[in-house]
């Protein structure tokens, strides 16, 4: 079993982790390579599996580094949330045996590119492209063109195109559904936008969205996955397509999306009810009216 161990060593504790981690790694795989610091050209590194180490940014990253050339990856949360990083250090024993007998799930799911004016080298993206204004309290004017045939305008925030992976994150935060993690679709949802028919809109990924900037003279940004930015200008274009790679990210027997749903974000659980010891009458003790 040939591993790559990829992380975030800015991040508080990974340095640490990693040097518990790795040899337990060592005395069961072949590691192939660490690389702490997403400096490594991983198209030539042969490996079966990627252990990455750190949050959920760590996952976006590694995904990103990992390029055209996608190996399957499980995160060992070392971050606050870990929805995606979703395993611990005290499982590495558990992970190794799953890997190694084959008793796992996984999961692809859509990855983005994005394309900036003058057809650039395309950006890889896992969760979001966000079109906003470099300077802060400025709202953002664009277009957006589905396979060429105009959309709808907005006036907001910003824009933001989400994959399934991404629906979960910014995109719900500002309105958008949540969308089951294997379909093929993209999420358009405006930010804070300013007029009460902007809603969010879902999409086949199969389509090409091409979204026009208005005249603004502020300096707008693309951010891909909050971590790459691609500066713009008025009347330029981002185009957003399906990527030609899928990220694959593996799950042992035990978890699944929506148990992490649950946990992380408390979505489809039952409000906290107070629980009445009497059956739920009202007592009436001295100086009550009954």
């Amino acid at each position: 079993m040939r591993l790559a161990v990829l992380g975030n060593a800015r991040r508080p504790g990974v340095p640490e982790a990693a040097a518990k981690i790795i040899p337990q790694l060592q005395s069961r795989a072949d590691v192939r390579i660490v690389d702490l610091h997403q400096s490594a050209d991983l198209g030539k590194v042969e490996a079966d599996f990627a252990i990455v180490l750190g949050g959920d940014g760590a996952i976006l990253r590694a995904a990103r580094q990992m390029g055209y050339g996608q190996i399957p990856a499980l995160g060992i949360n070392l971050g606050r949330l870990g929805f995606l990083a979703d395993y611990q250090c005290s499982e590495i024993d558990l992970i190794l045996d799953a890997l190694e007998s084959g008793s796992f799930t996984m999961t692809r799911h859509l990855m983005l590119e994005c394309i900036g004016p003058g057809g650039q080298v395309p950006v890889l993206g896992l969760n979001d492209l966000c079109i906003k204004s470099a300077n802060p309290f400025r709202m953002v004017d664009l277009s957006i063109f589905i396979d060429g045939i105009e959309v709808g305008q907005y006036r907001s925030d910003g824009v933001l195109v989400s994959t399934p992976v991404g629906s979960t994150a910014h995109s719900l935060a500002a309105g958008g559904p949540i969308l089951g993690q294997e379909i093929e679709a993209f999420v358009i949802t405006p930010i804070c936008p300013h007029a009460l028919t902007s809603r969010p809109l879902v999409e086949s990924a199969n389509r090409e969205l091409t979204l026009r900037l208005g005249n603004d003279r502020d300096p707008l940004v693309a951010m891909v996955d909050g971590q790459v930015e691609v500066p713009l200008g008025p009347g330029e274009t981002v185009l957003v397509r399906k990527a030609p790679v899928a990220f694959q990210l593996i799950r042992i027997p035990g978890r699944s999306f929506y148990r992490t749903l649950r946990e992380k974000l408390a979505w489809g659980t039952l409000p906290s009810y107070r629980v009445e010891p009497d059956g739920g009458s009202c007592s009436t003790g001295p100086g009550s009216v009954s």
